[in-house]
Order: C-alpha cells, then sequence, then structure tokens
C-alpha cells in the first residue's frame, strides 16, 4: 500500500504563507494583547475568561494560531472593546497579506513589519501611569506639557 503523499510544511508549499503566521493574524494578535495589557489582565485572566489555557491565549497573541470570529467576538466583550478594534491601525501592507490576496498572488513575502507604537512596553507603561493620575486636570497638564515638548523638538 503506497504512503499517502504528505503536504510538505515549509515555504515551498503556497498556503504555509496564508495559514503560518499571517501578518493579518500577527497584528489581531497584538492588539489583543495591547488591550489586555493595558486594562492589566495576565495571559492566565484572560484565558480563564475565555476558558482556554494561558498558553493558547499566547499562541493566538502571537498569532500562531488563528482567533475564531466568535472567540475574537468573546474577547472584545471581555476586554471591552468592539472587534473592529483588532483591525484598527493595520498598515497597507499587513491588509495586502490578507489569505484572498495572498491565493491570488496580489502579495509579496510576508516581511517584518514595524513595531506599532500602540504595542511597545513603554507605552504600555506611560498609559498605565498616566490613568493612575486620578485628578483630570493634572492628566490634562501632563497631556499638553508632552505635547509642547514633542513639537519643540527637530523632526528626525
Amino acid at each position: 500500500m503506497p504512503a499517502a503523499k504528505s503536504e510538505k510544511l515549509s515555504d515551498e508549499n503556497p498556503n504555509f504563507r496564508i495559514t503560518n503566521n499571517n501578518a493579518i493574524d500577527v497584528h489581531v494578535g497584538r492588539r489583543v494583547r495591547l488591550r489586555r495589557t493595558l486594562l492589566g489582565l495576565s495571559q492566565e485572566q484572560l484565558g480563564e475568561a475565555l476558558s482556554i489555557t494561558f498558553q493558547q491565549v499566547q499562541k493566538y497573541e502571537r498569532g500562531s494560531n488563528r482567533i475564531s470570529a466568535s472567540r475574537l467576538w468573546d474577547i472584545g466583550q471581555i476586554l471591552d472593546v468592539p472587534v473592529s478594534f483588532f483591525f484598527d491601525g493595520m498598515s497597507d501592507d499587513t491588509k495586502d497579506h490578507s489569505p484572498r490576496k495572498m491565493k491570488i498572488g496580489d502579495a509579496g513575502e510576508v516581511g517584518e513589519t514595524p513595531l506599532d507604537p500602540m504595542a511597545r512596553r513603554e507605552t504600555l507603561e506611560l498609559v498605565r501611569a498616566y490613568y493612575q493620575i486620578s485628578d483630570t486636570s493634572v492628566r490634562k497638564r501632563i497631556t499638553e506639557m508632552v505635547k509642547a515638548v514633542a513639537t519643540s523638538l527637530p523632526q528626525e
């Protein structure tokens, strides 16, 4: 009995780029991580709320496992954001890596995209510290100060 032809699991397989760490899945995962971190939730806490393991949450956040529509809806409900939040800020390059466009050959190779400033740890820490200031007038003055400093510095 001949052995079944096994499908290659490499870049030689045309579906590999579509199903493995697709740029859109990575973007959605980063947005899940961003919102979870801003709320101060651990992967374990989010996993518990979803009745899944924290390892599964890690896989979602890395983009190595796709998030189904119903699971994304649940995540949005838990993190108190609309589903559209997870697609906000998507670059044109990332959009070009949708499975539909990949299949018809409209997109090039999946490359590293620059890290979104909103996904950086320092941004998350700054936002978390900012919202720990309970006095809204102090927060407003800090915002004005940061804007003034940013506009006064020479642009690179």
